[in-house]
């Protein structure tokens, strides 16, 4: 499960309701194209624009239409007795491992992030994934955060965030954390334009937010970075270019929505107001991406 390539699915609405036939189809779709892992409930999925009934539902749905493959369930919450719930809802409905990332509204301290980790491992039978995304929690690890809270029992994984660009420095960022950290924790990259980059710096999968929606691309870059094939793994990544731009300028979460909606995967305005999908400009430019690069399984 913590290795190879996780893919995030949209959690798509329709009148503000959990789009329940097109989540399915998506996970389903994720599961057909041999992902290594489906993480529901992450970034991409709009965790945080979720009550708890919903958040439930999303997991069992995802655990119901995933098949064999493994799924993980994001569980970020303001407070502690909030994510200890929604881990007891996400283990109930099979989830395989749970993620999370310390959300924040008053700025936390490395003690405070280290005693939400203590807190919930504390009370789980299945693995945990910390999430690192300082760029929506507002929370930074440090080298010695990660260690602090790799040695809790049942940390299993890691999702750091993109690094540097240059392989050299990459590959030392990689191997200063994995010398700081127990060697049972896997390091997983997430940046999806920095996805080759971290695969072949060491990380051992890549959690991605484009692989919910464009499953096939990622897997090829995956596959051949984790092979070895490095020169491939670059010239993939390479050719998606376009579609990293695009990322960087409007975010994973809008752009696989686009994406997703372009193909026929989702309805239209399949995000939780008031976040708002792209205008019609922007849509018109990923709908182009999209086509120009047979990016369509």
């Amino acid at each position: 499960m913590f290795t190879g390539l996780s893919a995030f699915p949209l959690t798509p609405l329709r009148d503000d309701a959990l789009d329940e036939p097109a989540f399915a189809r998506l996970v389903e779709r994720l599961a057909s194209a041999g992902v290594d892992s489906i993480t529901a409930l992450g970034s991409t999925g709009s965790y945080m624009y979720l009550d708890r009934d919903e958040r439930r539902r999303v997991a069992s749905l995802a655990v119901q239409h995933a098949g064999d493959v493994p799924v993980m369930v994001g569980i970020g919450a303001l407070r502690t007795s909030q994510v200890q719930r929604l881990a007891d809802d996400a283990q109930e409905a099979g989830a395989r491992a749970v993620l999370l990332a310390p959300v924040t509204y008053q700025r936390l301290g490395h003690d405070e992030v280290f005693g939400l980790f203590e807190d919930v491992t504390a009370g789980l039978s299945v693995p945990l994934v910390v999430y690192d995304n300082p760029g929506t929690t507002h929370v930074t690890f440090s080298e010695d955060l990660y260690a602090r809270v790799a040695a809790l029992p049942g940390v299993a994984s890691i999702k750091i965030p993109g690094g540097p660009t240059d392989p050299a420095r990459a590959a030392a960022r990689v191997r200063s954390i994995r010398d700081r950290v127990p060697p049972s924790v896997a390091l997983g990259i997430s940046g999806d334009g920095l996805a080759a980059t971290g695969l072949i710096a060491g990380c051992d999968l890549w959690y991605s937010a484009i692989a919910g929606t464009l499953p096939s691309p990622a897997l090829a870059l995956t596959r051949a970075a984790l092979a070895g094939d490095h020169a491939a793994a670059t010239a993939e990544s390479a050719r998606l270019a376009p579609l990293w731009a695009l990322i960087a300028e409007h975010g994973s979460l809008r752009v696989s929505a686009a994406v997703a909606e372009h193909l026929g995967l989702v309805g239209p305005d399949s995000l939780p107001r008031p976040v708002r999908g792209l205008d019609a400009a922007a849509r018109a430019r990923v709908a182009a991406v999209v086509d120009e690069l047979a990016l369509a399984d």
